[in-house]
C-alpha cells in the first residue's frame, strides 16, 4: 500500500510568500505609472505657482506683523529676527511653489508637443 503524504501548510506558506510580495510590489509600481493629461499638467502647474505665491505674501506678512509687534513692544533685535525669518520663508514658498509649478507645466506643454508630433 502506497502512503501519501502531505506538504506541511508552513512550508508551502513559507514557499508562496516571496511570489506574494512580489506580485504586491509589482502592483503598486503599476499602480505608481499613472499617466496624466498635458491640460492636467498645466493646470496643475498654475495652481502650484499660485499657493506658492500665497504662502509666500502670507509668509512676508507674518514676518512684518511680528516686526511691528515687537519694534512697538521695544524689542528691535526680535523685530529683526522676525522681519528676517519672514522674508527667508517668503523666499522658500516663493522658490518652492515657482519651481513645482514651472516644471509641471513644462511637462505638459512637452506632452502637448508630443502629440503634435
Amino acid at each position: 500500500m502506497r502512503e501519501t503524504t502531505f506538504a506541511d501548510p508552513a512550508s508551502s506558506l513559507k514557499m508562496r510568500l516571496p511570489l506574494a510580495v512580489f506580485a504586491l510590489c509589482l502592483t503598486a509600481f503599476a499602480a505608481g505609472q499613472t499617466t496624466t493629461s498635458a491640460r492636467h499638467d498645466v493646470g496643475t502647474g498654475a495652481a502650484d505657482v499660485g499657493k506658492g505665491t500665497a504662502k509666500a505674501a502670507g509668509s512676508a506678512a507674518k514676518g512684518a506683523g511680528n516686526a511691528v509687534g515687537d519694534l512697538a513692544t521695544l524689542h528691535p533685535i526680535t523685530a529683526a529676527a522676525d522681519l528676517g525669518h519672514g522674508a527667508v520663508n517668503t523666499g522658500r514658498h516663493l522658490g518652492t511653489g515657482v519651481g513645482k509649478g514651472t516644471g509641471k507645466m513644462l511637462r505638459g506643454a512637452g506632452k502637448a508637443l508630443m502629440h503634435l508630433f
